[in-house]
C-alpha cells in the first residue's frame, strides 16, 4: 500500500510537470536496464535518446541489476520504465518462481517487446555436445533469482538434469566469461541478443562452442513454458561458429510504471517505433523493432497509451488497467 501510495503521488507531480512543461524544465524519467556488459544498458542509453529527442521527456537509461530489480523498482516508483525478461514479467504477474516469495507484482504494464533474448549454452570443453553432457560439471547458472537462472533452470529440469547433478555456480555474463577462460567452470548459460559481447569476445580469444536446444528437448520445454519460443542463432553469427545452432529465446521486453498518463506512453513508444530504421543504424537490436514482434507473445496487458499507438498502427492488444483479480490496487 505504501508503495502504491508514493507511485500515485510519484504520478501526480510528473502529470502537474507535464501541465507546466516550460516551469518544470521538461519531465525527466528513470529507465532501469542491466550491467554494463550487457544489451539492456547499450540498448537502453539508445532508446532513451530518441526518446528525449522526440518528446519533451528527458529519459535516463541507469545501469541495474536487470529484470527484477527494474520490475521491483517500478513498483516503488524509482524509475518509470524498464527492461525485463517477458519470463520474468510473467513470474512477476503471477507471484510465481523469482517473486514467489513476495507475491505478485502489477504495478507496471507492457510498452512493448524490443527484441528476441537468446537462451546461449557455451563452453570450451570438446566433449560437452548437448545439455546431457552437462551431468556432473561446473555450470554458471546466473544470480540467484534472476532470469537467466530460472532460464536454465527450465533447461535442465526438461533434460531430467536437478542442480544436484551439476556444480552449479551464480555468476555474472563477464565472470562466467572469465572463469570460461581460465577453466575454473565448464559451461555457462548467458540469455541476451545474440550476438552478445562477453560471448563474441571469448569466441575470438579462445574460442568457444555452443551447445544446441533442439528436438524433444526444446519441444518438452516449450510445453511446460509456453513464454519460450524456437530459435535459430545463424551460422557465423560468433567467430569459429561455421553452422546455424538451434534453441530457444524469450522477449526483452520494455515496461512501464501503470500510472503514467497515457499521452506519455503514447508519445514514448511512438518514439521507438516510428524511428526502428534509425535506431538499428545506432545498435544491432534495432533490426528487430516492429509493430508484429513488439505485440506477439505476451501474457502481460499492456498499457492504454502504447495500445493507442498499436491501433492506430492496425493491431489490437490486451489491456487490463482495472486489473480484475486485484493485484495492482493492492
Amino acid at each position: 500500500m505504501k508503495n502504491r501510495l508514493r507511485r500515485h503521488l510519484t504520478g501526480l507531480l510528473l502529470a502537474g510537470c507535464v501541465l507546466v512543461l516550460s516551469g518544470c524544465g521538461g519531465q525527466r524519467m528513470m529507465m532501469g536496464t542491466g550491467g554494463t556488459a550487457g544489451t539492456y544498458y547499450a540498448f537502453g542509453g539508445v532508446l532513451a535518446q530518441y526518446m528525449k529527442n522526440y518528446t519533451d521527456y528527458s529519459v535516463t537509461a541507469v545501469s541495474t541489476a536487470a529484470s527484477k530489480a527494474n520490475i521491483q523498482s517500478i513498483g516503488d516508483g524509482d524509475y518509470q520504465m524498464g527492461f525485463t525478461q517477458s519470463d520474468v514479467m510473467s513470474y512477476a504477474w503471477e507471484g510465481s518462481k523469482s517473486f514467489e516469495a513476495d507475491g505478485p507484482s502489477r504495478d507496471f504494464r507492457v510498452l512493448g517487446a524490443l527484441y528476441a533474448e537468446t537462451v546461449q549454452v557455451i563452453t570450451m570443453k570438446d566433449d560437452i555436445k548437448s545439455i546431457e553432457d552437462l551431468r556432473g560439471r561446473s555450470v554458471s547458472i546466473g544470480a540467484p533469482g534472476s532470469g537467466v537462472y530460472f532460464n536454465a533452470v527450465d533447461v535442465l529440469e526438461a533434460a531430467g538434469i536437478t542442480l544436484d547433478d551439476i556444480k552449479p555456480q551464480y555468476q555474472s555474463f563477464d565472470d562466467s566469461k572469465e572463469a570460461l577462460k581460465d577453466g575454473q567452470i565448464d559451461a555457462a548459460f548467458i540469455v541476451a541478443g545474440a550476438p552478445t559481447s562477453a560471448i563474441t569476445e571469448l569466441a575470438t580469444t579462445n574460442g568457444v562452442n555452443l551447445i544446441p536446444i533442439d528436438g524433444e528437448l526444446r519441444d518438452r520445454i516449450m510445453e511446460s513454458c509456453p513464454y519460450y519460443a524456437p530459435m535459430q542463432i545463424p551460422a557465423d553469427t560468433y567467430p569459429g561458429q561455421p553452422k546455424e545452432l538451434e534453441t530457444i529465446t524469450i522477449k526483452a521486453t520494455l515496461i512501464v510504471d501503470a500510472d503514467l498518463d497515457d499521452d506519455v506512453v503514447y508519445q514514448l513508444t511512438a518514439a521507438i517505433f516510428d524511428h526502428a530504421d534509425e535506431i538499428a543504424q545506432e545498435n544491432a537490436k534495432g533490426a528487430e523493432l516492429s509493430i508484429e514482434n513488439a505485440t506477439s507473445g505476451l501474457t502481460v496487458p499492456f498499457h492504454a497509451g502504447a495500445a493507442r499507438y498499436y491501433a492506430e498502427h492496425g493491431v489490437t492488444v490486451q489491456t487490463d488497467e482495472t486489473d480484475e483479480e486485484g493485484g495492482s490496487d493492492e
